[in-house]
This record gives C-alpha cells, structure tokens and sequence, in this order.
C-alpha cells in the first residue's frame, strides 16, 4: 500500500514529519533535534535520494520500495555505543515478527536475511560541547526492492521477497517503532546486548574486519568486535567493514 502522511498517523504514536521525496531522513532528524524535536519523534520518507550509511556509503532509497526512517532518541552519553545495537535488534525482531527465516546481524550494523543484506542502520549524534544532545537513528530496509538481475542479487534481498508477499510499510513503521522504543527503555541491560549478539552471524569464522585477518572471538557489551589474528594477538574493533574470508559463510 501507498505510504502516506494520514496511514502513518494511524500506525505511529510520536510525532513524525512525512516526505514524498527527501535527501536525507538522518539530516532531516538532526536539523529537527536541533530544534526540540521531542523524544521518539521520526522522519519517515517514500523516496530518499542521498541517504547514507556507515563510512560515507550511499544509501539510495527508490520510491515506493524501500523504509527510510530516522527515529530521534535522547540517551545518556555512556549508552550511545548501543544505539547502534538496538536499532539492528529492532530490525531482526520486525522481519522475525513478520514470518522472515534465518535472520542475522552483520557486524556492525547490517541485518541480513539468508546472509543478504536487507537493512543499513547509522546512528549520528548531535553534540552541544560535551554534552550529548541526542542522536538519530536511522534505518534504511528494503521492503520490496527487487535485485534480480542486478548487480547486488547475489547480495541484497527485501522482506517481501523473503516472504513472497505484499507488506503495509505504515504498519512496518510502526511495528519498527514500537521495537526500539521498547529495547530503547532496556538499554542498560544485560538482555539488550544478550539478544543482539545471539544474532550475530560471524562469530567464531574467519573475516577481515578493520585491515586486520583474524578470527572472530565475541562482541563486546558496547558493540565492538573482538578478534584474534593469525599470530595469537588479540585486537578490539570499535569500527570497520567486516567480511568472510574464503571457505567461510559471515555473509558479504
């Protein structure tokens, strides 16, 4: 169905600026924050035309195809690493919720389904000197993008090939909100973190993650990646691309 400013006030209970057509949601939300936007609020878009993801990547959301939202959150400082964390988990939880098989995380921020990507989480925060003002979280998921054909088939996937229906993105919204707002008011807990890395898809294989070939051990409680190289020496990751290496199934 059509996304619309008057389904979307059905599905969502916080305030929320609709767009037919946006650059990006992420800029939208901080340009709001900065503002007194008030906790929870979204920036919701059917179209998003420079959207981006983690290290400067482009995100481009066609029109009527894909969930490009930006939730504005207002945490303490000392959680912001696990923004990040709940936004994924949030994701997983919906197309879990929905029917989707063999959902898992990509460390650090891709939800894939069968070992595709189907969404792109990237957490910005807004500073005001060293005080954290708060953050927006935005989500990109591809609902109903069809890649066969393309380039990225061996990749991406969307939930509706997934599942091999029609999907309401107003309810995906909505669903989507309600699971953040409930892991956002969880997270200081342990069974935050418990729940995300349960999810995770590359523990324990071979990847290169950051420049560096090692094993990957564990996740850390704030989300960064624990690895051990091919000399014995152990590295904390806190950023970087992670990807499989031969022979082994982390996904791409």
């Amino acid at each position: 169905m059509t996304l619309s400013h008057d389904r979307l006030a059905k599905t969502l209970p916080t305030p929320f600026r609709y767009y037919e057509r946006i650059g990006s949601t992420n800029d939208a939300a901080l340009d709001w924050l900065e503002n007194d936007a008030p906790d929870a609020a979204v920036v919701i878009a059917n179209e998003q035309t420079a959207g981006r993801g983690r290290r400067g990547k482009r995100w481009w959301t066609p029109p009527g195809a894909a969930l490009a939202m930006s939730v504005i959150l207002r945490p303490q400082a000392r959680w912001l690493p696990r923004i990040t964390m709940l936004g994924a988990l949030a994701v997983c939880e919906l197309a879990e919720n929905i029917g989707c098989a063999d959902v898992s995380i990509k460390w650090p921020n891709d939800v894939q389904i069968g070992g595709k990507k189907v969404s792109g989480i990237l957490c910005e925060a807004n500073w005001t000197g060293e005080r954290l003002s708060g953050v927006a979280l935005g989500i990109g998921i591809n609902v109903r993008s069809d890649f066969q054909g393309t380039p990225l088939a061996t990749t991406a996937t969307s939930l509706e090939a997934a599942l091999g229906m029609r999907l309401d993105r107003s309810q995906l919204a909505g669903a989507l909100l309600g699971l953040i707002l409930h892991w956002q008011r969880r997270i200081h807990t342990q069974a935050l973190f418990e729940s995300w890395r349960a999810r995770m898809n590359m523990l324990g294989q071979l990847v290169l993650a950051g420049g560096l070939a090692g094993k990957a051990l564990d996740v850390t409680a704030d989300g960064a990646l624990l690895l051990v190289d091919e000399c014995g020496q152990r590295h904390t990751l806190h950023v970087g691309d992670l990807s499989p290496l031969a022979g082994t199934g982390a996904g791409s």
